[in-house]
């Protein structure tokens, strides 16, 4: 097959996802990202800057391509997002005129492009949005208005990481193919593999901030609600990584003797399944943010694979 498989990068983040598809074998034609500071770790990677806001992107502005790959936006869909809007009494999921649209976006840019293939991913919550109404209305789009083969699975990332991430996942095609999710292999990872020895000490919790994490706690646990500070067990896994890490870290805490610490964003990249020739550019604040908001690179990288594999085969056949 003559040439490398083209893809497009949507909502492309840092580009986590571009870069599992660049270890598959995948050639990026074009990235759109909006957020600015996202777009700086991007440039610092991969040598150019995601053009901006999707919405005003023309399905003419984009290149042809065999693959679109879209992450669309988690908070319209996320526990976190739902509740935070219930409460402001503000709309979510498609109703959210802000961002619920965008999966509309990528629905118009697949009907326009016609891509042989593409890859969704959100988090496993979109499942049960509205009582299921949000996944039923993707899926109706998907399949009956633009006519493509769905797959669909939650992944959870642990086998590959050192942490409890599950993510749903939806793959299209556009002709009939043969295609079943890859078994990604259990590497067994702990998070002591991922950690540094050595760790400047801003990192560690101040006794105030330990002190109010551990009463917090036991105030929730005495009224019966779940909250916890998640001290992590360098040999197990973490809680998953979240965007607001950087607000005081107590999803994941590092037992340090004494005070517990924050992960590093080092440390962060490692827990995505980021190279350390990864360049983290931004502030620590804006690094957590990117990394909580990213994919697992080995699970991109294995289902980059599967797509571009099954994709050859049917080539060929064709």
């Amino acid at each position: 097959m003559a040439g490398r498989l083209t893809f497009i990068d949507l909502f492309a983040g840092i580009g986590g996802t571009r870069l599992g598809f660049e270890l598959a074998g995948g050639e990026c034609v074009f990235s759109s990202e909006w957020d600015s500071n996202a777009q700086k770790t991007y440039n610092a990677n991969f040598g150019e800057t995601p053009a901006g806001d999707i919405t005003k992107i023309t399905s003419e502005q984009i290149p042809d391509h065999d693959i679109l790959v879209a992450g669309f936006p988690c908070q319209p869909f996320s526990i976190a997002g739902v509740s935070k809007k219930n409460s402001l009494n503000r709309p979510h999921g498609f109703l959210d005129k802000t961002q619920g649209t965008l999966f509309f976006d990528v629905a118009r840019i697949i009907r326009d492009k016609k891509p042989k293939a593409f890859l969704l991913e959100n988090v496993k919550n979109l499942m049960t949005h509205d009582k299921g109404n949000t996944f039923r209305i993707i899926l109706d789009t998907l399949r009956r208005d633009l006519g493509y083969n769905i797959y669909t699975s939650v992944i959870d990332a642990r086998s590959v990481v050192p942490q409890h991430r599950e993510r749903i996942f939806i793959i299209g095609f556009r002709d009939p193919v043969l295609f079943s999710f890859p078994v990604i292999k259990n590497r067994n990872p702990k998070l002591r593999d991922i950690l540094d020895e050595k760790v400047d000490p801003k990192y560690t919790l101040s006794e105030h901030l330990w002190n109010y994490l551990q009463e917090y706690a036991e105030r929730h646990r005495k009224k019966g609600n779940g909250f916890g500070f998640g001290l992590a067990d360098p040999m197990g896994i973490t809680r998953t990584l979240s965007a607001r890490y950087y607000k005081d870290g107590s999803e994941i805490l590092i037992p340090n003797g004494g005070c517990p610490r924050r992960l590093t964003p080092r440390e962060c990249a490692r827990l995505m399944g980021f190279p350390d020739s990864f360049k983290i550019i931004v502030s620590d604040t804006q690094a957590y943010k990117q990394f909580g908001n990213s994919v697992v690179v080995p699970v991109i990288r294995s289902l980059a694979s599967a797509i571009i594999k099954t994709l050859e085969i049917n080539d060929s056949d064709g």
